[in-house]
């Protein structure tokens, strides 16, 4: 299953079965699960996890060197988790010391062609990059997000679950849970309705996740009013604690 133009370092370690491709090159401390392939011409480098049932497509370069001038040949990680599709040209860097040292990807992530993970980035399961996603150093994609074609990302901003960008999209703050932004910069435009109605959130859970953005963003109230008021509709419907556990630990602000 492996083609004889591949390059694999002795120290590799590929469980049986998996599948490379044609001049592909595999590094000395990358660790391949069972049930993953590798297209022709990828380059998988540095201190890197690869899980099981992974589909890693032609040109892609995972676990190389982060591209920060503070890196100074640490033995930082990328772990990437089951189930993922990564399409042509993506590049996903190592993490770096100066934060936990490790560059993350959950589960079940449908990841175009062209988009970039930058060192120390968290992305959950079951998300969706567009192509042309770009993510800054430091940012942290919740579950089940969608981001539209070419939209950016600012480091150390934070993606909440359930969320949505459109096309082109420019981020600078964080996207609190639920959120449908877009824009340069992004601005919200109302809740993910259809997202939520697919992952088969209830009416009565849809209607509240609105109200609880018209009290975040249409009564006028500040941020800190607008969490009292939203903690106090969480207690009717509990879907709204990420919210809340997502506002609590905002730095950068959120879109407005």
């Amino acid at each position: 299953m492996i083609h004889p133009t591949a390059i694999i370092h002795p120290g590799a370690r590929l469980a049986e079965g998996i599948e490379v491709g044609a001049y592909a090159l595999i590094g000395e401390h990358v660790e391949i699960d069972a049930g993953s392939s590798v297209g022709a011409h990828a380059v998988i480098t540095g201190h890197t996890r690869i899980g099981r049932d992974n589909r890693i497509f032609q040109f892609v370069s995972l676990g190389e060197v982060p591209q920060d001038k503070k890196y100074a040949g640490e033995p930082t990680r990328l772990e990437i988790g089951h189930g993922n599709t990564i399409r042509e040209y993506c590049t996903f860097n190592c993490g770096t010391v100066q934060d936990h040292g490790v560059t993350q990807i959950g589960d079940n992530n449908w990841i175009m062609a062209y988009v970039h993970v930058a060192h120390d980035c968290e992305v959950g399961n079951d998300t969706i990059f567009a192509n042309g996603v770009q993510l800054a150093g430091h940012v942290q994609v919740g579950n089940f997000a969608i981001l539209g074609g070419f939209t950016m990302v600012h480091q150390f901003c934070r993606i909440g679950a359930h969320s949505m960008t459109a096309i082109s999209t420019v981020v600078l703050q964080d996207v609190p849970p639920f959120v449908t932004a877009a824009g340069n910069t992004a601005r919200p435009f109302g809740i993910n309705s259809e997202g939520l109605k697919r992952r088969s959130f209830s009416p009565a859970t849809i209607a509240s996740i609105k109200r609880a953005y018209k009290t975040l963003y249409k009564s006028g109230q500040s941020l800190e009013e607008a969490k009292g008021e939203i903690a106090h509709q969480a207690r009717d419907c509990p879907e709204l604690q990420p919210l809340l556990e997502f506002l609590a630990l905002c730095k950068r602000g959120i879109v407005r």
